[in-house]
């Protein structure tokens, strides 16, 4: 009778583990994929019968952070926790502004360069993390860690070097491999980079709630990102052109939200199966963004390409399967949590 009953609660906890697994990983591929697709939208499809592009991605950065910092105060109220600054304000502004500047270059670029090469450039953030933490956190690395560098960049590089002569920008008469797309991307890793590192020591720094760094963080972020619009002088012509076009109005609107909601995911997935989970699940949902934005945006894939995704998406897979699953002890759980630490801030 015992034995029937635990092989029965056994049964359950698996169920109870399977259907979290697929809410975790059907929300986060449900999200971002919708992010991605609408990201290359706004940016690189004309709007209206003038054929009219969307070019503030300033405007861009300032509904998502706004959407966010609703939602992140919403939830310290709902959870009745304190909504003071625990740490400086200058400390939170300094996050902002590098995240800012991340997702501004994040959005230019995709003027120069298609979303897949965009996204597989992304894998590389490993690179730059690397050496801020070495820089700021004093970290050390091993052998493998170099390797998998190595290979991630070998396989972006030959992604990025080796386009499809047709698939072109709308933004220029030349390849998309141009030369500022690729600085704007190279501008992305280093301040995402830095972003991830310095959020991380403010939570080891500091007794710090996750809702209360990113309500701080996307507060100060909207107020530098309309600062900027309006010392750009683009804040009326962005508010004009989607009173204009409605469909880019939904299409902003919808990419906001997603945006929000996917950072739920990130902290569910990460707080039920760990980082090591929540990795293997980002790099499928990068590879499938790429294959989609390839049917999708009709974007051809030179030979050379394909070799280079397989470098890099093998290259993390491999990474992925050869990590031992930690067992749940005190030690493993704080090694979730920094390896994770990093992804539960992350902002699309």
């Amino acid at each position: 009778m015992a034995e029937s009953s635990t092989s029965s609660l056994s049964v359950d906890s698996r169920d109870n583990k399977f259907w979290k697994g697929a809410f975790a990983v059907s929300g986060i591929m449900v999200t971002l994929v919708t992010y991605g697709v609408l990201q290359e939208k706004i940016m690189r499809i004309p709007y209206g019968a003038e054929k009219e592009y969307f070019k503030y991605s300033l405007f861009l950065v300032f509904c998502n952070r706004i959407t966010t910092s609703a939602v992140s105060a919403a939830s310290l109220l709902a959870s009745k926790k304190t909504m003071n600054p625990v740490a400086p304000i200058y400390k939170y502004c300094l996050v902002s502004v590098s995240n800012i500047l991340t997702t501004t270059c994040q959005y230019e670029a995709l003027k120069y360069v298609s979303f897949p090469v965009q996204t597989l450039a992304k894998c590389a953030k490993m690179i730059p993390v690397m050496v801020w933490g070495a820089l700021i956190m004093q970290k050390r690395y091993q052998g493998p860690d170099y390797l998998l560098a190595f290979l991630v960049t070998l396989g972006c590089s030959v992604f990025i070097l080796y386009p499809a002569g047709t698939d072109l920008s709308p933004y220029s008469r030349g390849r998309e491999n141009t030369v500022w797309g690729v600085l704007l991307m190279l501008g992305y890793l280093g301040f995402d980079g830095f972003t991830s590192t310095f959020q991380d020591k403010l939570f080891k720094g500091y007794d710090m709630e996750i809702h209360n760094q990113i309500f701080y963080t996307t507060l100060c972020s909207c107020i530098l990102s309309v600062t900027g619009l309006i010392l750009q002088g683009h804040l009326l012509p962005a508010v004009e052109f989607v009173y204009r076009h409605h469909d880019c109005f939904f299409d902003i609107v919808l990419l906001s939200t997603v945006a929000t909601i996917s950072q739920f995911f990130i902290s569910y997935t990460i707080r039920t199966f760990g980082a090591l989970t929540f990795a293997t699940i980002m790099t499928t949902r990068q590879l499938v963004s790429i294959m989609l934005s390839c049917v999708w945006f009709a974007h051809p894939l030179s030979w050379e390409q394909w070799i280079g995704a397989v470098i890099v998406f093998g290259s993390l897979y491999a990474k992925s399967f050869s990590r031992k699953a930690p067992q749940k002890t005190t030690s493993s759980v704080a090694l979730v949590q920094n390896e994770g630490s990093n992804n539960l801030k992350d902002n699309p």
